[in-house]
């Protein structure tokens, strides 16, 4: 299976490197610790076996307090003239062995025999079984390499840890990158950044500029085209009010009230556009001090008609006094889209409440409805220009929210949108959020 992460490769790649040389290095452990063992107790049956040549030892395999499998037989193959015949519970070895070392068959074992040669002509062996003698040298090799086992996970432990750790400034730059709205194109910080990835940081930052500039005609064009086309349709507008005195049929009335309709819904269109372009960009002047409250409550009573006409309860949950920084039109366009967003999308006969306070340090607006609320799979896109999503209702722009949020970052506010599901009823709460002010000099 292929691993697009670099991350997982970084890993796997490192892993399997340590782990086949870690096999290899404990296989070669292995074997030269056995095989030193083997010529330990090769080495003691040479000692054994010189000291039973020149002082005639008795068989040592009857002493009780000798372990079993360290015991060492020691046997006269040719006993000296006038000795008694040795007498062993252990099969007798060949009279024909060489002198030496060597492995010989006895009984159902295998046994390491060591030969020697008197100066009278008698003949002595001392021999061990070798798998009591593998044995050992096999728990002894496997004691050298257990360090070695512990080290390998040990390792792998922290090649993670050393991998995760050197690509996270790549993955901080990831979720930047991924945090940022799509009308965001601020450079990326090189702060902090490797300098095997600044080439690539500087490249996006280049890329951005290109998209930032790219943008920012775009906006020109909105913004002018928006502006040429609000003195014909202002004609429009006029052309459209005359010919309501006229002596127009019925079903010329009815065209024409379709002909204002669309014109107003142009209209519309062109004050968003116009709004949109205007609080695109961050203030570069001190905002004035306004009083919010006072805002919020007079664009209330601007849309409470509209609102009577459809049956929807408007109203305040909870209002207290509060101030903050902003441009008094730009807060009243804010509240008014919220508003008038909520307003579209309650049906008949429900509410629309807003909450106006403040909390530690930040003024919090809340605009709650009962209508249908946003999918889950939309609420990100939601304050995209143009965007409505599919429960949009009336004839929406699909601009308010995105000029909302202009005008919230302008005052350095942010705003959340939540969805309101049972036992609480269904809906839509609208939040913003801005940097509370001192309640002086505060203007409406």
């Amino acid at each position: 299976m292929l691993i697009s992460s670099l991350r997982g490769r970084l890993f796997v790649g490192l892993t399997v490197f340590i782990v086949g040389a870690g096999l290899a290095a404990g296989y070669l452990a292995f074997r030269w610790a056995f095989e030193e063992a083997i010529e330990l107790q090769d080495a003691i049956l040479l000692q054994v076996g010189s000291l039973a040549a020149k002082n005639r030892l008795t068989d040592l395999t009857s002493e009780g307090n000798i372990d079993g499998e360290a015991r060492v037989a020691i046997e006269e193959l040719t006993p000296p003239p006038g000795d008694p015949a040795p007498t062993s519970s252990l099969p007798r070895l060949p009279q024909d062995l060489r002198d030496g070392l060597q492995t010989v068959k006895r009984g159902q074992e295998q046994w390491r025999i060591l030969v020697r040669t008197r100066k009278d002509g008698s003949r002595v062996a001392v021999g061990q079984p070798t798998a009591h003698r593998d044995e050992i040298a096999r728990e002894s090799a496997l004691r050298t390499i257990v360090p070695l086992g512990l080290l390998v996970p040990g390792l792998m432990l922290l090649i993670g840890i050393v991998v995760d750790r050197s690509l996270r400034p790549l993955s901080k730059l990831a979720a930047r990158l991924d945090a940022k709205q799509s009308d965001h194109l601020e450079k990326l910080p090189t702060d902090g950044i490797p300098k095997e990835l600044l080439p690539f940081v500087a490249s996006i930052n280049r890329l951005l500029d290109r998209i930032g500039t790219m943008f920012d005609k775009q906006r020109r064009f909105v913004a002018d085209a928006a502006h040429e086309l609000r003195s014909p349709i202002t004609a429009l507008s006029v052309q459209a009010e005359n010919l309501e005195h006229a002596g127009l049929s019925q079903d010329g009335r009815v065209r024409l009230d379709s002909l204002r309709t669309g014109i107003r819904r142009t209209a519309h269109l062109l004050e968003q556009l116009l709004a949109l372009a205007r609080y695109d960009s961050d203030a570069s002047r001190e905002m004035p001090l306004s009083a919010f409250d006072r805002i919020v409550k007079e664009v209330v009573a601007d849309l409470l008609p509209a609102a009577q006409d459809r049956s929807i309860d408007l109203g305040f949950a909870r209002i207290e006094t509060a101030s903050v920084r902003g441009e008094p039109a730009a807060l009243a366009i804010l509240v008014r889209n919220l508003i008038d967003n909520a307003l579209r999308h309650t049906p008949a006969g429900g509410r629309v409440d807003l909450s106006l306070f403040r909390q530690s340090d930040a003024v919090i607006l809340q605009v709650a409805d009962t209508g249908p609320g946003i999918l889950a799979s939309e609420i990100d896109r939601i304050f995209e220009p143009f965007f409505r999503g599919s429960r949009s209702r009336g004839d929406g722009t699909g601009l308010g929210l995105s000029i909302v949020r202009r005008i919230a970052e302008r005052c350095h506010g942010s705003i959340r949108l939540e969805n309101v599901g049972p036992p609480g009823g269904h809906g839509l709460i609208a939040s913003v959020s801005f940097p509370a002010a001192p309640e002086t000099t505060s203007q409406a």
